[in-house]
């Protein structure tokens, strides 16, 4: 059974924060900022309150406020401060904030407020880019570094999904304008990170483009069958853990063979398993991108 933490390590107040933990510990003797339980051994421990109090002191020390400053205010002058700054500079770092924090109490309110908040400035291609894009990148960091739960992810992925849905399914109205040619998006087998590909596909129909969203755990052989009804196709596939590094080529050679045979068929390729392909099996219908954005700008 996964255990959903609501108390930190002080190692995960530095994943979460990006305060090393050293300084933590500083600040914490010189400027009380923090007062951490302790256990019987003496290892300090911290609830969501004090990971909100240090979230919020990061982002004043980050827009030039010193520690020392900081320290002195009163528990109410901080949000104060905090709303100044997003007035006055980015709001970027106080939503990535805000997200965490909606994440680490399953606070979908906080979610959907701060989400509208930027929608009211942004429009939603800037939000997923300048937001949910870093977002879900330190949200796989802290996954990996054990600091939250796979129900943390799964909260948190689930809402930005649900927005991607929204957004897609507005544009979705309009026919394509582009038939030059038609993207198909699928997953590997057992391959289930599904955000990233959603994002391409709403990024797709915003160019113009005909778009066959297939989802996740596609077996190859069921691709073939898209072959008999369209041609020009683009096959998009986002490998985050599937196929793993020993059989991605081998995953590669048999694209190659089964959906390349055409001369009019090619295949894009992103995602961190990408680094795994032996480039001797790649072909020049084939295209590896190192990021969203890197993708998006090739359409």
């Amino acid at each position: 059974m996964n255990n959903v933490k609501n108390v930190f390590s002080i190692k995960d107040l530095e994943n979460l924060s990006g305060i090393k933990a050293h300084t933590i510990r500083i600040w914490e003797k010189r400027y009380n900022v923090l007062e951490p339980m302790r256990t019987e051994t003496n290892i300090r421990l911290y609830d969501l309150q004090s990971l909100q109090k240090l979230l919020n002191i990061t982002l004043l020390h980050n827009h030039g406020y010193k520690i020392s400053q900081i320290s002195k205010y009163p528990p109410e002058k901080i949000p104060i401060l905090i709303r100044e700054i997003i007035s006055e500079k980015s709001v970027k770092s106080h939503a990535i904030n805000a997200f965490k924090m909606a994440m680490m109490n399953f606070d979908q309110t906080l979610f959907f407020t701060t989400y509208n908040s930027l929608l009211s400035e942004k429009s939603f291609k800037d939000v997923f880019h300048e937001v949910f894009i870093p977002l879900m990148n330190e949200v796989g960091l802290l996954w990996q570094s054990d600091t939250i739960s796979p129900a943390h992810e799964h909260f948190i992925s689930y809402l930005i999904k649900q927005k991607l849905l929204i957004n897609t399914e507005k544009i979705q109205v309009q026919q394509p304008t582009r038939t030059d040619k038609i993207f198909v998006l699928f997953l590997p087998m057992n391959e289930i990170h599904e955000l990233g590909l959603m994002y391409l596909n709403y990024e797709f129909i915003l160019n113009g483009y005909k778009t066959i969203y297939l989802g996740e755990s596609i077996p190859t052989e069921s691709l073939k069958d898209v072959l008999k009804y369209f041609d020009n196709i683009t096959f998009v596939s986002y490998m985050t853990v599937q196929p793993d590094k020993n059989e991605v080529t081998d995953y590669i050679k048999t694209i190659n063979k089964d959906l390349l045979a055409n001369n009019d068929t090619n295949l894009w390729l992103i995602g961190r398993m990408v680094q795994e392909i032996n480039p001797e099996v790649l072909n020049s219908r084939t295209k590896i991108f190192n990021s969203i954005e890197e993708m998006a700008k090739e359409m």
